[in-house]
């Protein structure tokens, strides 16, 4: 393996941990996701803090667990958002969701979060990310994006890798003034309130089991997150039993969808979708998750409820 000269060499990971900037919006017309963080104002707030330039990228850390060393002949400012894996530089205890001075040759670990599912951890001025082949991480349509629908962008990071650091070093800054209006201290939660829905394009195409329409259905009800979720979507199934119901046995032709699409399949277990969504589906529309709120639902945990409300018009 050839080594890289200004890197975050990768010693360990547990769980998912991928490479993300702002993604690939724009190009849903060739049939291609948007995907990016999932939290993005976690992500935002991370690069925020040590200066790094917005849409960089950064890494999104699925319940803690990786271990890198900083091949780099100069240190780098740090920081980690989202979920509030604890964080220690060469085994020393460090602060979340603070810049902190990472010398060269440390190593940095993030342990398992008590909340939370995403954490990001954005060094210095951001990874490396060059057009195509290069010294940095390919970039695809303009993003060095990991979108696990299609496979595009940076494979999953695994032990062994060398991340490549971009060229320069931010300056580092204080969270207080930072934080992007309406965030959640210290991580989006699905725990502060209720999601707030927009009214979908199919929204007459299902109704609750008592005849509400399908936005009354979804917000009188308490939802749970299923297992399955991930970051294509969020599955949830009514925590009292609770199912959305179809009105007809019609068929919907395939069609676009957006994200925080609120789709109903036969089963009446409503998906929200999330950064790696497909561009088109199947099952009618009937809601729109507000995207405020998407990154609280990003940082839900499977058994975590969650409480719909309309939003105003």
């Amino acid at each position: 393996m050839t080594a890289v000269p200004d890197a975050l060499v990768v010693e360990a990971v547990a769980g998912p941990v991928l490479v993300q900037d702002d993604g690939r919006p724009g190009w849903a017309h060739l049939g291609v996701p948007r995907s990016g963080a999932a939290d993005t104002a976690s992500a935002g707030l991370a690069r925020r803090l040590v200066g790094a330039p917005d849409g960089s990228a950064l890494l999104e850390v699925v319940l803690g667990g990786l271990t890198g060393r900083l091949e780099s002949p100069r240190g780098r400012w740090i920081a980690v958002t989202g979920a509030p894996a604890p964080l220690r530089v060469e085994g020393r205890a460090a602060p979340h969701a603070t810049a902190v001075w990472c010398p060269a040759g440390a190593r940095v670990s993030l342990g398992v979060p008590a909340t939370g599912l995403r954490s990001y951890l954005a060094l210095g001025h951001g990874l490396a990310v060059s057009p195509g082949l290069g010294s940095g991480l390919g970039a695809v349509l303009g993003s060095a994006s990991t979108d696990t629908m299609s496979g595009l962008g940076p494979a999953p990071v695994r032990p062994g890798d060398q991340l490549p650091l971009a060229a320069g070093q931010g300056s580092p800054a204080p969270a207080a003034g930072l934080l992007p209006l309406g965030h959640d201290w210290p991580v989006p939660s699905v725990r502060r309130g209720s999601l707030r829905l927009h009214p979908g394009p199919r929204s007459s195409w299902a109704r609750g089991a008592s005849g509400e329409d399908a936005l009354g259905a979804l917000t009188a009800g308490v939802w749970e997150v299923g297992a399955a979720s991930d970051r294509v979507g969020v599955r949830l199934h009514g925590a009292d039993g609770a199912v959305l119901v179809p009105t007809g046995t019609q068929e919907l032709p395939s069609e676009g969808v957006v994200l925080g699409a609120v789709q109903v399949p036969p089963s009446g277990q409503p998906v929200v979708f999330l950064a790696d969504h497909p561009t088109t589906g199947g099952y009618p529309v009937v809601a729109v998750v507000d995207p405020a709120d998407l990154p609280a639902l990003a940082q839900a945990r499977p058994g975590e409820r969650v409480t719909f409300t309309r939003a105003p018009r």
